[in-house]
């Protein structure tokens, strides 16, 4: 017999609004991202300015409201003033990051106007490796002001009357890593983003910044990097970063489903560390998380490295470009749910990337644009997640895997549109042996009928989708029971469960 989960959720049982812009993405002058990704002027469906429309569609469906630009390792060695202007005038550079050619084609200018065709906005990088404060208040005077001054004069001379108002700031990128052009120590970086932050603001008050916290969990300078960072810029900031990304490389489906355990001590441990530096400093303000680089991210690190040492300088090369399989769309799910169970402190996130390079989306230069197996989870949650994150009282089993204990059969968290008079319940069985009997208690919402109960199913875990077939998509099933308020369903093993309730 199946086991049983019960979970009761209520309307008064509230986590926090969601921010829609947990539901960002990021897209790095990296690989095919930019070019023959959203760019591609000479393909079938290029508009006037030779974007790919077929792109920007699929973009739209999964409604992105915030995009980080352009990088990423990339921003490092970003030279600003290259990518806007007359083409012709525009400097080739090499991008050290990616070992790259970067032709400049798209730039600024561009990027903000592909942004509103997919109805987004920016979340701009500075770069402080390889630059500093002047740079990026001239590049905020650029973007941002609409004065009689040089580089506010500059963008209309190129064209561009209104500023494009750009209202979240990264503070320079995985400043701690080795790796980074221009890396810093935690209290140098600290002082350059306190000053660039305090001068950003005395040209435009109404930023949001973000200032770079660790690379990843392993970092051997975690957690002691964010104190360090945040005693010297706490005033300044809004946002600390973090990155974070998973992996089956051991072919372990089920300790890969319970690495959010992993996330849920690494969110733990950043907010902590901010509210100890809060508390050290005597401050009023809390400082919120943004987890601006997320995702499933193993399948081709080694074929890319070689690519880099191999083959340098070329123009878009093929890097990064993951094929991903079902299990890695159940484990996006989880992810999504955690971001969701912490809706009071991380308020902005970004599905690193989306296009081609690690993304939910993959062009054919010749061809179609196609939806990976890690589309669908983004796109329910974009959908259904805008709301209030509802915290469930749950009882489910546990299990035990190769690296982790007590994992939890069950884990869902509940979203209220109380304008749509509508609650979603998202829910991932990660039980890789045994289907789940799942029963939610919904009688605080009396009236509701279930709407829809979409799923993603499978018994292949490394079933993968194509240009030529989509092999995992969701389904709508009706085999559900809803009475007396109780809502009652066979959860399949490794699945991901959207039950949409409403009035």
């Amino acid at each position: 017999m199946a086991q049983k989960t019960k979970m009761i959720i209520d309307k008064d049982f509230r986590i926090a609004e969601v921010d829609k812009r947990v539901y960002g993405s990021f897209v790095e002058h990296l690989g095919r991202a930019i070019y023959t990704g959203i760019y591609q002027p000479n393909h079938s469906s290029a508009d006037e300015y030779g974007f790919r429309k077929d792109v920007i569609e699929l973009v739209k469906e999964l409604d992105v409201p915030i995009i980080r630009y352009p990088g990423g390792n990339f921003v490092s060695n970003f030279f600003w003033e290259d990518s806007v202007g007359p083409l012709e005038q525009r400097k080739k550079r090499l991008d050290l990051a990616w070992r790259t050619h970067e032709s400049n084609e798209v730039g600024l200018g561009e990027f903000a106007k592909w942004c509103d065709a997919v109805y987004s906005e920016v979340m701009m990088a500075v770069n402080l490796g390889t630059r500093g404060t002047a740079d990026a208040l001239n590049l905020l005077e650029y973007c941002n002001l609409d004065t009689d001054s040089y580089y506010a004069n500059l963008r209309r001379q190129h064209g561009v009357e209104k500023p494009y108002d750009i209202k979240v700031w990264c503070l320079g990128n995985e400043m701690d890593g080795p790796w980074q052009i221009g890396h810093k120590t935690a209290v140098e970086y600290g002082r350059l983003a306190a000053e660039t932050a305090k001068a950003m603001k005395q040209m435009d008050d109404s930023l949001e910044f973000v200032v770079c916290g660790s690379s990843y969990v392993d970092m051997p300078t975690f957690p002691q990097w964010e104190a360090s960072v945040l005693e010297e810029s706490y005033e300044y900031v809004d946002y600390i970063s973090l990155h974070q990304y998973y992996g089956n490389q051991q072919n372990d489906t089920a300790d890969f489903f319970a690495k959010t355990q992993d996330l849920e001590r690494f969110i733990h441990t950043v907010i902590a560390t901010c509210d100890f530096i809060k508390a050290k400093k005597r401050s009023e303000k809390t400082i919120n998380l943004s987890f601006d680089e997320w995702n499933v991210w193993y399948h081709s690190l080694e074929s890319d490295n070689e690519e880099m040492d191999k083959n340098p300088w070329q123009t878009a090369p093929h890097l990064l470009e993951d094929i991903y399989n079902f299990e890695d769309a159940i484990m996006n799910g989880l992810i999504l749910i955690t971001f969701l169970k912490h809706a009071d402190r991380v308020k902005m996130a970004c599905l690193a990337q989306l296009v081609n390079v690690i993304a939910p989306i993959m062009t054919e230069e010749d061809g179609s644009a196609w939806r990976q197996t890690i589309f669908y989870p983004f796109l329910h949650a974009s959908k259904y997640g805008r709301g209030y994150a509802l915290q469930p009282v749950i009882s489910t089993g546990t299990h035990n895997t190769s690296n982790h204990t007590e994992v939890t059969d069950i884990e869902s968290v509940a979203v209220y549109n109380e304008e749509k008079e509508e609650v979603t319940i998202f829910a991932v069985n990660r039980n890789v042996d045994e289907d789940v009997v799942f029963e939610a208690d919904v009688r605080g919402f009396r009236g509701f009928q279930v709407k829809e109960y979409i799923v993603l199913e499978s018994d292949n875990m490394k079933l993968v989708n194509s240009s030529k077939k989509e092999a995992v998509v969701p389904k709508n099933r009706t085999d559900y029971v809803l009475k007396d308020g109780i809502f009652e369903a066979v959860m399949k093993k490794c699945s991901w469960n959207v039950i949409r309730l409403g009035k």
